[in-house]
């Protein structure tokens, strides 16, 4: 054998070895719910999901400016179909963000937020609460585990709903955990039929608020309790500045926000439905540890995640699209991070409600 094939036979065994590392032992989710060789497109058909990607992007171009808010449900659900398996992938199966807890893990410091939801709305075995946005249902299987209580999470995308059934039997939690799929702004519960409900960074996607909270109202039984973590700007955000609107507008594009509200309008909404306000907090303000630090540790795990997803995609596993929705994700990571850092943005803004 001479030298130049021996270098070649060796440089394609170091590149095969290495592209196994990435796809299969660093490429899975931080869950282990979803390999990089099954990223797609939720329900959208394999040589769809570029066209869409580029439907979703163009509506969302400028968020505040959206004309036809009724076709805001649609693109959310777009949004979930193209993003889904990445977040899974590359994040969990928890689709949100909570404050680092020095000495914790980043799954312990999630399950914990979680927790502290059902915590708040003092309910226990044998109850129902309502999780309302539930996605796969990282938080629904947390919130049954800690609490015993029989949870039945909404959530608009059908994908989500096949995802989170799969989990909640993996985990043996399917008994106390139900999916639905639907609008939670048109909910296909009876009047007073829940005893608590909570809500974790969902009800961003909604283009009134108070629509989804009225909903919530509707549903509970007099004397629950409803907790919500919303995505609002905060009392730092100077809209007459160029950097801070482009930060705000840039998340709402990434994440299918028809809109981000001010933490300043949240009580007035949950008021107006009929809710009486408890309480209302930053759950990002200090002490607690930002909870952008994980976006910017994961820098280097999206460089490695973009060239295999950029690698499955040209060998035809994965759809083209599917790197465009990484990027944009990748992106607003970083408009995200700089929301935390500047202070004008937070992901948690905690709001206790009571039903009278």
């Amino acid at each position: 054998m001479d030298f130049l094939t021996l270098f070649c036979t060796a440089t394609a065994s170091i590149l095969a070895g290495g592209l196994y590392w990435f796809v299969c032992v660093l490429g899975s989710a931080e869950q282990k719910g979803k390999a990089a060789t099954q990223l797609s497109g939720g329900s959208i058909a394999h040589e769809k999901v570029q066209d869409k990607f580029k439907q979703y992007w163009t509506f969302f171009r400028r968020p505040k400016e959206i004309e036809t808010a009724e076709k805001v449900p649609a693109f959310v659900d777009t949004f979930y179909n193209l993003v889904t398996d990445i977040y899974e992938w590359g994040w969990g199966q928890s689709f949100h963000f909570s404050p680092s807890i020095p000495g914790k893990s980043h799954r312990d410091a999630t399950r914990l937020h979680e927790e502290m939801a059902v915590d708040l709305i003092n309910v226990g075995p044998g109850k129902r609460i309502l999780d309302a946005g539930c996605g796969v249902g990282g938080p629904m299987r947390a919130i049954a585990a800690h609490s015993g209580a029989n949870v039945v999470g909404i959530t608009i995308n059908e994908y989500q709903v096949k995802r989170a059934r799969l989990h909640n039997k993996k985990a043996g939690l399917d008994k106390l955990c139900e999916v639905v799929c639907g609008n939670f702004l048109q909910m296909p519960f009876e009047d007073n039929s829940f005893d608590g409900a909570y809500s974790i960074e969902a009800t961003c996607h909604a283009p009134k608020l108070e629509d989804v909270y009225g909903e919530i109202y509707r549903v509970l039984k007099p004397g629950s309790l409803y907790v919500s973590y919303e995505w609002v700007t905060t009392e730092a955000y100077n809209p007459e500045s160029a950097d801070h609107v482009e930060i705000i507008q840039e998340i709402e594009r990434g994440d299918a926000l028809p809109g981000l509200r001010s933490c300043k309008n949240i009580a007035e909404k949950a008021k107006k439905v009929g809710f009486e306000v408890i309480t209302e907090k930053d759950l990002s303000s200090p002490p607690a540890q930002p909870w952008w630090s994980r976006l910017k540790m994961g820098r280097i795990a999206y460089w490695r995640n973009h060239i295999v997803v950029t690698c499955l995609a040209w060998l035809g596993i994965a759809p083209k699209g599917v790197v465009d929705v990484h990027e944009m994700l990748f992106v607003t990571a970083d408009y995200l991070t700089r929301g935390g850092e500047t202070g004008i943005f937070t992901p948690m803004y905690m709001i206790l409600c009571r039903k009278p």
